[in-house]
């Protein structure tokens, strides 16, 4: 009877390593307009915002929780390797990001998605672009699809306190 391995899976901070590995995964959704593509440089310079799930010596999720201001970050390039989906290593990545934005005092974090049901599991809800500062749209001159994006803008607000005041009585 042939012997099973456990799998070994670990959840860590990227490292300069990882950085090639990391944009192949991004670059599997990219390549089918469903994220940003992320250029070398802009992952090295980046590499400190992410998270990834290394599973059998192989990255299989990452995602990046990027500062934009002095209470607010971006949760960004969240990916699942395809042969890996369904085990719940994009829950892990996302929560961990959403921990490390709150140590780092952040009151609230937004997203950019296609898939804004994945992002609704963590609390974050549905709000109006406009809501977003300017300096967030940067990145979105390089994308093909600017000016004309149809990606859904979201926010968790990290203090509920803050989430009800939003929503009001």
């Amino acid at each position: 009877m042939p012997q099973t391995t456990a799998q070994q899976v670990s959840l860590r901070k990227a490292r300069v390593e990882d950085v090639p590995r990391i944009q192949k995964l991004i670059h599997i959704y990219a390549d089918q307009g469903e994220m940003l593509h992320r250029s070398l440089n802009e992952l090295y310079e980046t590499m400190r915002d992410f998270t990834i799930v290394e599973e059998d010596g192989k990255i299989v999720a990452c995602a990046a929780i990027h500062v934009t201001w002095d209470d607010l970050a971006e949760l960004k390039s969240v990916a699942v390797a395809p042969e890996a989906q369904g085990r719940g290593y994009g829950k892990l990545v996302v929560n961990r990001c959403l921990d490390e934005a709150r140590e780092l005092g952040l009151r609230r974090v937004f997203a950019l998605t296609y898939k804004p049901e994945f992002f609704a599991k963590f609390g974050f809800q549905i709000i109006d672009r406009s809501m977003l500062p300017h300096k967030v749209w940067g990145e979105c001159i390089k994308c093909r699809k600017f000016p004309n994006c149809n990606e859904t803008a979201m926010m968790c607000y990290l203090d509920k306190r803050e989430q009800l005041a939003m929503d009001g009585p």
